[in-house]
């Protein structure tokens, strides 16, 4: 990824000559995680096999909601106040500058809109606390820290939306887990995630303010969209993305390039 690429650019390229690029040259084929992630490797010319094949979530998790309200419960702060939710590592690449911008556009227009912050300190958390302060709006805004277990669950079901404004990403086991418990997704086209708008899961956009505070108002203000939204994702998840149907993709793709070699 080019972003990728740009982050300690020169030891990158000292370990394509030492011995990576033959090592992915030599490779019987290549797991990518999309598709966009496969065009991605073009440029070096390995001329080595591709194989798309995501990460998932097991089937039984799939449509598992707690209880709607717990999450309200844990953190009354909130006033039962729709709210936008990040979930993720608290780190420059997630794009949380672009978060606080985005929520200073919608706060404005949505008086009742929060916004719910969770995922460990990755080095960015300062840094957004200052932005939503200087704008204004700190006291819509509830950083966690990390949640596990049920405590995500329950963030993930009574979220109006799950907004991941990332800069790069692979393959997000977040998206994943917001579809598969039926939560409408709000991502930028960063994430290399773009079935997310072909089935109707949720709105992908350009990595910009504008855009991402446009999206957010546009899944508030509709509650029948953000239904349709959630069954949608449910329907891509267990289409696409369970661990049971990926095992069956990689045992294909093993069977397949190493009975050639």
């Amino acid at each position: 990824d080019p972003w990728s690429l740009a982050q300690k650019r020169w030891k990158k390229r000292l370990g394509l000559v030492l011995g990576r690029r033959r090592l992915l040259r030599d490779a019987s084929f290549l797991h990518v995680l999309n598709e966009d992630e496969g065009k991605l490797l073009e440029p070096l010319r390995l001329g080595t096999p591709m194989v798309v094949v995501p990460n998932g979530v097991f089937a039984a998790e799939v449509g598992k909601r707690p209880n709607p309200g717990r999450f309200y419960l844990r953190y009354p702060q909130l006033e039962n106040s729709p709210y936008i939710l990040f979930l993720s590592r608290l780190h420059y690449k997630k794009g949380l500058d672009f978060l606080a911008a985005m929520f200073a556009k919608v706060a404005s227009a949505i008086p009742e809109v929060r916004l719910v912050v969770v995922g460990p300190d990755g080095g960015a958390l300062a840094d957004f606390e200052g932005r939503v302060r200087n704008a204004g709006f700190a006291n819509r805004v509830l950083v966690t820290g990390p949640l596990y277990g049920s405590a995500k669950s329950e963030a993930l079901a009574d979220a109006a939306c799950f907004c991941l404004p990332s800069r790069q990403e692979g393959f997000s086991m977040a998206i994943t887990e917001a579809l598969a418990i039926g939560c409408p997704v709000l991502i930028t086209e960063n994430c290399h995630f773009p079935e997310v708008a072909t089935a109707g899961a949720g709105l992908v956009v350009p990595l910009s303010v504008a855009e991402l505070a446009d999206a957010a108002s546009r899944i508030l203000r509709s509650s029948a969209l953000r239904t349709r939204m959630g069954q949608e994702g449910l329907a891509l998840v267990r289409k696409s993305y369970t661990w049971e149907r990926i095992s069956e993709y990689l045992e294909a793709a093993y069977r397949r390039h190493f009975r050639t070699r």
